[in-house]
């Protein structure tokens, strides 16, 4: 695979992650953020093939597959992001120290 194969195996996945962001802002429930990615994915995947003369996948089945992963990867990338990232501090648990007020022994 060479540059380009990657770039446009990259690119998928970038979509596939700024579509779940916007859907994040509608009503749609969040459980169907992985199956919305990979559909998309899978679509962006047999679109590439067609359209790029670079992409790493030569017949439909492959280009499917290759764009499922991608958009997959776009929702662990952002369970990824989301696992690192501090929590934040709520004011009584700041107040508090960190600690939970409802995990004391009284």
């Amino acid at each position: 695979m060479d540059f380009m194969g990657i770039t446009s195996v990259v690119s998928i996945t970038v979509i596939c992650y700024l579509a779940a962001l916007v859907i994040k802002l509608t009503p749609i429930d969040n459980k169907w953020l992985p199956v919305i990615c990979g559909v998309l994915g899978g679509l962006l995947g047999v679109l590439s093939m067609r359209v790029m003369s670079g992409f790493p996948a030569d017949d439909i089945i492959t280009a499917i597959a290759v764009g499922i992963v991608s958009g997959l990867a776009a929702t662990g990338a952002n369970q990824v992001f989301k696992q690192l990232a501090p929590e934040p501090k709520s004011g009584a648990q700041a107040a508090a120290g960190g600690a939970d007020k409802s995990k004391r022994k009284k």
